[in-house]
């Protein structure tokens, strides 16, 4: 993983976000229930990365690529949750 580059492991059942900043590294999980529907499940940001955008840069990332692959999002976990509550530019993907 490259600084500051955000990565994705996509599977049939789970997926991930990361990304490493400061040698510190951040994700964002999901689950796969159908190939168009995906559930954001936990977003994790480590202290040191703390007030750096590295969640809402996850975020962005998964709207992105819901928006390109046709996939609508359930937000389980409250940060991702908040953020397409702050984003209604986003309520395309997500799903209530």
């Amino acid at each position: 993983m490259t600084e500051g580059e955000i990565t994705r492991e996509h599977g049939a059942t789970k997926g991930r976000y990361g990304l490493r900043l400061n040698g510190a590294e951040a994700e964002l999980t999901y689950s796969v229930t159908t190939p168009t529907l995906i559930i954001a499940d936990h977003t994790g940001v480590p202290e040191a990365m703390r007030g750096t955008g590295a969640g809402l840069r996850l975020v962005e990332r998964l709207v992105a690529d819901a928006r390109a692959e046709g996939v609508k999002i359930v937000a389980l976990c409250p940060f991702v949750a908040a953020q397409s509550r702050r984003h209604p530019e986003w309520d395309d993907v997500f799903q209530s």
